[in-house]
């Protein structure tokens, strides 16, 4: 694997991860042990046949989980604990660097790429929940799981192209996350209101 490759790989998974990390872990797994892709070698154990039915069994458990308002909103937050580190060593194990200085510098950028993308998503959440109809959450999070294949396919298949979507992902994460904190203290507060 080359160098853009493998820096498209690092910071795919560690996106990925901060959206659906199981699925992210299992259609990995799917694709090394069918010889669609081939991962380095500190990724080759995503490929057992054990760790591939227990990501996809979580995997089912998160699909039907995240679509529903409040339940979603508890899944996330308990999440913010496996997701940022899931995606900070899926990064470190795509760059495969027997090198401590460059895999942990590698393993706290995709823990950060991970947390921001997680962060957007809880955030985006939240907000949505607030909407009394389940549709608007159904298709946030479907796209959501859309977004996941099409970004894994172009950090596989076209690496430039996926660098210059992450690099223009972290331009809106910057505009983003400031406006969701905002719009999450402001739904805070209208419900501390409303409980007084």
């Amino acid at each position: 694997m080359d160098t853009i490759s493998s820096v498209a790989l690092a910071a795919g998974l560690g996106w990925a991860s901060g959206l659906r990390l199981y699925a992210t872990v299992f259609a990995l797994g799917l694709l090394a042990k069918f010889g669609y892709v081939h991962l380095p070698a500190a990724l080759d154990i995503l490929s057992h046949p054990y760790l591939i039915a227990l990501a996809g069994m979580l995997f089912v458990v998160e699909f039907f989980a995240d679509k529903f308002p409040l339940v979603d909103s508890v899944w996330d937050s308990f999440h913010t604990f496996i997701r940022i580190p899931g995606g900070a060593l899926l990064a470190m194990g795509a760059i495969d660097s027997s090198d401590p200085l460059i895999a942990t510098s590698v393993a706290l950028l995709g823990g950060t790429l991970a947390g921001g993308t997680h962060l957007a998503k809880s955030g985006s959440r939240a907000l949505i929940n607030t909407s009394p109809e389940p549709f608007s959450n159904w298709m946030a999070s479907f796209s959501e799981e859309g977004l996941v294949v099409i970004g894994l396919w172009l950090a596989l298949a076209h690496p430039t192209l996926f660098l210059v979507f992450i690099a223009l992902f972290i331009i809106l994460l910057f505009w983003l996350l400031p406006k969701l904190w905002r719009g999450i203290q402001m739904m805070f507060s209208v419900t501390r209101r409303q409980l007084r």
